[in-house]
């Protein structure tokens, strides 16, 4: 974890977190200058950002969403008063409605990004400052230092150069907390086609199949908000097992980018987990992350002990060879 220190100030009425990173300062300044970087860490991992303008300079903004993994969607932006490069960004940030019209019946602040260099690297100081305690208290209450200790924990994949630090690695799950699991797999391939490896019929069936030995015999999926999808399996030849399937409901749809939707097995009693499938292009690499909600530990554990991250990465070599290799 890069945050070093996060803490809260009742008589400045502020929040301020400190982060350190070895990168120079000039790379770390980048990340948060360059909107499809900072697209990648300025949300909790279950609400990105999108950034739909960004203008860096002062009397400029940066109007940005975040959306639920239940598909709400959240408005701000920045309103920019000081830019000094590599050292100090200067901004207001403030709720707006979908047009960008700030919402005046939401708390607003301040924040101050400082930058400065290391021995060893990089810190960056973030304090957002409040005019009333009632301000910092309802941000505090919606979540803001939890959100900024997780989006800052995003920070170091992004200034890590992505084709050193995940190719060649394989399919990497990492166990987050009692319900909630994370998987990497990175790719030398181009985001839309990785897109369309996971929403296209022709090309699903082509490398979505686990270990050697099954078939897909359905694959429906409406790519809709509200959309249901249906997939099914069946053993080939010689091969041992029993069909299956899974089903669920579209959450999040936003093409090349995010996937979010429900999933059970078909038939199967206990409640739906959620998937948060996100795709992140750097240089030709697409780093794909996906995001497990599950109702509890129980169905985590039993789902982690059938061997889904083997069967994950069979699929996903499948994918390399089958698909991408062709492209």
């Amino acid at each position: 974890m890069p945050t070093t220190s996060v803490h809260t100030d009742p008589d400045t009425l502020s929040m301020t977190l400190v982060a350190e990173f070895p990168v120079p300062v000039e790379r770390l300044w980048a990340a948060f200058a360059d909107p499809r970087q900072l697209e990648r860490f300025w949300g909790p991992p279950a609400f990105p950002a999108t950034f739909t303008s960004f203008d860096l300079r002062p009397g400029g903004r940066a109007d940005y969403r975040m959306t639920s993994p239940q598909g709400e969607r959240f408005h701000a932006v920045w309103q920019v008063t000081e830019v000094d490069e590599h050292h100090r960004i200067v901004f207001r940030d403030l709720f707006t409605d979908p047009e960008g019209a700030v919402d005046e019946s939401l708390p607003a602040g301040e924040t101050v990004l400082s930058f400065e260099p290391l021995d060893d690297g990089s810190r960056v100081t973030v304090v957002s400052s409040f005019t009333s305690a009632a301000d910092l208290d309802a941000m505090l209450e919606m979540g803001m230092l939890e959100g900024y200790q997780q989006a800052f924990g995003q920070l170091d994949r992004v200034l890590t150069d992505l084709r050193a630090w995940a190719l060649g690695q394989g399919t990497v799950t990492e166990v987050v907390d009692d319900t909630h699991v994370r998987i990497t797999r990175a790719f030398e391939a181009p985001r839309h086609l990785l897109w369309r490896a996971h929403t296209e019929p022709d090309l699903v069936r082509r490398w979505l199949l686990g270990p050697d030995g099954w078939e897909m015999t359905v694959y429906e999926n409406d790519l809709t908000p509200g959309g249901t999808f249906r997939q099914a399996w069946a053993p080939t030849g010689d091969t041992e097992g029993e069909p299956f399937g899974f089903e669920g409901e579209n959450l999040v749809v936003e093409p090349e980018r995010r996937m979010v939707s429900t999933e059970r097995m078909t038939g199967a009693p206990f409640p739906p987990n959620t998937n948060d499938l996100q795709f992140d292009e750097v240089d030709g690499v697409t780093l794909m992350t996906l995001l497990v909600t599950y109702p509890d530990r129980d169905q985590r554990d039993a789902i982690l002990a059938t061997g889904m991250t083997e069967g994950m990465e069979a699929s996903y070599q499948r994918l390399e060879r089958e698909v991408l290799s062709a492209a």
